[in-house]
């Protein structure tokens, strides 16, 4: 489904990613060989991919998008890369994560790297209020990455507690994706509001069903460790409500699990999050953004690009990766 999704900006997709690959370039050979290896990696690439559908469903696809959705990935990249290192893991899409193949320091300081290559980038748009947005944005997600490790091992965190910590580590460059794409277009606030709704509630969407896929994805299919949620002790919304709704010794046995961050009893924890009905809700708060977004997208003119990114909401729900 996502190469019918790109279709509509195939192009303009082929030269984000040969800008990326070009960006990349550093003479430090360090650089250049986890750069590599994470493009080597593959990803669908969908926060790019958002933004130049956004452009394309407000009239044309511009130089500043081609290098604004470079941006966009290598601020995604360099978060990937710091997240790992926090979480220690040690496999993403299915292979071994870069700090598990060339160590933490390498990790982080690469990292480093692509965010101030993605501002380099951004000073080449010549527009403040991109440039703005995207130093408020690169600020709420390092918040949301804090915000996810102090609540790390915490059981009492809270639905909504937990709806901030994935608007702002997720859901807001999804955000930026869209409404930077319309601000390059010289789009009103009213069409900036309406894009910035539609890229956040698909990013909470996205996330909602990670956080699903965490507890009943095939690891052959996601290129991830069942459980790791888990492990890393992240209160997610199908083991808060499976809290919320389970007897007391089955809540307790969810809690202990958080705070000690341990896998142990996962076969268990995962039969009590379907069976109290904590991956239902989550698929269905997912389901509800995704409402959100169609509802904004029927706000805009019929165009390819349009139907792809209904497409992508319905792929943002079904998705198994």
């Amino acid at each position: 489904m996502i190469n019918q999704i790109r279709a509509s900006v195939e192009a303009e997709f082929a030269q984000v990613n040969a800008l990326i690959i070009e960006q990349l370039h550093s003479d430090v050979d360090m650089v250049e060989n986890v750069g590599q290896y994470i493009v080597d990696a593959g990803g669908k690439r969908l926060r790019p991919l958002l933004a130049l559908l956004a452009a394309a469903s407000l009239g044309e696809v511009t130089d500043k998008h081609i290098k604004f959705a470079a941006v966009i990935e290598f601020i995604h990249t360099a978060t990937l890369l710091h997240d790992d290192v926090v979480d220690i893991s040690t496999l993403r899409r299915g292979r071994p994560t870069a700090n598990a193949e060339f160590g933490n320091a390498p990790s982080v300081l690469v990292g480093d790297f692509l965010y101030t290559r993605a501002f380099q980038l951004m000073v080449q748009l010549d527009d403040m209020r991109v440039l703005k947005l995207m130093a408020d944005v690169t600020n709420l997600i390092a918040e949301g990455e804090v915000m996810q490790l102090v609540r790390a091992g915490d059981p009492n965190t809270s639905r909504e507690q937990y709806f901030d910590v994935i608007t702002r580590k997720t859901a807001i460059l999804f955000a930026a994706a869209c409404e930077g794409a319309a601000m390059l277009n010289g789009e009103s606030d009213e069409t900036l509001k309406t894009m910035h709704d539609i890229g956040l509630n698909l990013g909470i969407a996205f996330q909602l069903i990670d956080d699903v896929l965490d507890y009943e994805g095939d690891p052959e299919t996601t290129g991830k460790n069942v459980g790791d949620d888990l492990n890393e002790g992240k209160p997610t919304l199908p083991l808060i409500h499976a809290m919320q709704q389970a007897s007391s010794a089955d809540a307790e046995l969810i809690a202990d699990a958080l705070r000690t961050k341990s896998a142990e009893h996962l076969a268990e924890i995962i039969e009590l999050a379907a069976k109290t009905g904590g991956i239902a809700e989550t698929r269905s708060a997912a389901e509800a953004c995704c409402d959100l977004v169609n509802e904004a997208l029927a706000t805009l003119a019929p165009s390819a690009a349009k139907t792809s990114l209904e497409t992508l909401a319905t792929f943002s729900l079904s998705r198994e990766s």
